[in-house]
């Protein structure tokens, strides 16, 4: 069983996600397994240390052919079946794509779908928009007037013009054509921008000023804009040194667009995220990088697996991610839970493990996790409770492992692992999810070989990669105060 869809032949980077006639599209900037390059892919003047972001391309040299669209699809959200390609990369020089067609959006028009894709000729040559149409989802195009659209350098810099999001705008009777743009002076770190063009038929295009000017990231990568409720609801991913997927929303799609204290979708190892809706549902596409190596301590990599959460809005704009009932419903098989002390003075009756007030730290394991299951647990504890939490994968004598860390008195989730040298880029990730102020919190945890998301009090999610640590028990941990642990589960 797989849950995170990763292809046999190569990653996946940059979800677009679109729904048709009962099926889920999934297509994806792909990156091959062969022939690994890494080079920088940050812009000249970005403020950002090249070293720690990588790109994948298929060959090196001259007759590089890199990042075509590729494409997955499914009934169930599942099962995915290959398609074949969507579009390549040229490998012409002076076309306007001969390195890479990278991210955009489809849409349909009259019988007809529409691909809006970024060309990439080089890191020193503009990104341009392109175009490529279908009739059936599995033969496509390409527009031989592409590129269709250049930044227009009244209002934007040449550079960083991508990943077009298409959508009709009712109000103004057009499609909206949203990019990832630039605008041409301020400071370099600051001047991402979401750039705007209109068209009556998806056909003639006219470029206008930018729709959001919030003078925050170096870049806004992949956007998507829809309506979640009786919201607009604005996605982007910041081209910066968070590395995250973010959001906003606002009544209407001139803004003002709503912040929130905690604004991000997931942690940074849940990127580029998309959605797509069935008309009932919405789902949130996204891809976990790999590291290089396949270590802990390994720079991340473009592409990796596919992660997907239901996204829903509660009452006061705030955006919720699930777990997808199908995917769960793929764990079915529960493994024995029992009690095995290791320190700490443990007690359990009936449904609960718990541990009464502890000057120190008490630990146990409960069960032997295999490489692809699913862990549940409500926690409770007092306010004063320095950290309580899960151990996963840990091994015989808890030295290794991984740590999910609830700390209730600062209201995070920690992912940790250890041992954990100090000197590791990327080596924890420390979010602040909008999890209740409170005693209580429940953690949901799907794990399938190297990929892990915890899904936290039912409302936000925590993605993280684990390599080094991929076999061992499932534990328990409290510090410092006290805390009962209450339908533990573990499935498989």
């Amino acid at each position: 069983m797989s849950i995170f869809t990763q292809t046999n032949d190569g990653f996946l980077g940059d979800v677009m996600p679109y729904y048709w006639d009962g099926k889920y599209h999934a297509f994806y900037i792909k990156a091959a397994l062969h022939a690994k390059r890494q080079i920088s892919v940050l812009p000249p003047g970005s403020p950002y240390k090249g070293d720690q972001f990588w790109l994948e391309f298929f060959r090196a040299g001259r007759e590089a052919v890199s990042s075509p669209v590729a494409h997955l699809v499914s009934s169930d959200l599942v099962h995915w079946e290959e398609w074949p390609l969507v579009i390549q990369p040229s490998g012409v020089e002076g076309d306007p794509d001969p390195i890479g067609c990278w991210t955009g959006s489809f849409i349909e028009r009259n019988g007809v779908f529409h691909l809006f894709y970024t060309g990439f000729a080089g890191d020193d040559k503009p990104q341009t928009t392109c175009h490529a149409t279908s009739t059936d989802l599995r033969e496509w195009k390409k527009d031989p007037k592409n590129p269709i659209m250049k930044a227009d350098p009244r209002w934007y810099a040449p550079m960083d013009w991508r990943d077009p999001i298409v959508f009709w705008n009712e109000e103004e009777g057009l499609y909206w054509m949203v990019f990832c743009a630039r605008i041409k002076e301020g400071p370099a770190n600051r001047r991402g921008c979401l750039g705007l063009a209109t068209s009556p038929d998806l056909e003639q295009w006219e470029i206008r000023p930018p729709i959001w000017v919030p003078h925050l990231h170096y870049a806004h990568e992949c956007p998507d804009i829809f309506r979640l409720g009786d919201r607009w609801v604005l996605l982007y991913s910041d081209f910066s040194d968070r590395w995250s997927t973010h959001y906003r929303v606002s009544d209407s799609l001139y803004g003002p667009w709503q912040a929130f204290t905690e604004d991000t979708l997931d942690s940074p190892h849940f990127y580029a995220a998309k959605t797509t809706t069935d008309g009932k549902r919405r789902f949130l596409f996204g891809w976990s990088p790999t590291s290089h190596g396949n270590v802990d301590k390994g720079l991340w990599e473009f592409g990796g697996c596919m992660v997907i959460h239901e996204l829903s809005i509660l009452p006061d704009g705030r955006l919720v991610t699930q777990p997808v009932p199908e995917i769960e419903q793929q764990f079915s098989q529960e493994i024995p839970i029992a009690l095995h002390p290791y320190y700490g003075e443990w007690k359990q009756e009936k449904d609960a493990i718990m541990v009464p007030n502890i000057n120190g730290s008490a630990a146990c394991t409960i069960a032997e996790l295999s490489e692809c299951c699913r862990v549940t647990a409500r926690i409770s504890c007092s306010e004063a409770t320095q950290s309580c939490g899960l151990l996963i994968y840990a091994d015989a004598t808890l030295d290794s492992g991984y740590q999910i860390r609830w700390e209730p008195g600062k209201n995070r989730v920690v992912f940790d692992r250890w041992p954990r040298p100090g000197n590791e880029p990327f080596m924890v990730d420390r979010w602040l999810p909008p999890v209740n102020n409170g005693t209580t919190l429940d953690i949901n945890i799907h794990i399938d070989g190297t990929e892990l998301v915890a899904y936290l009090n039912n409302t936000v999610a925590l993605t993280h990669r684990i390599y080094d640590h991929r076999v061992g028990k499932l534990g328990l941990f409290v510090t410092d105060g006290e805390a009962a642990f209450t339908n533990v589960r573990c499935f498989c």
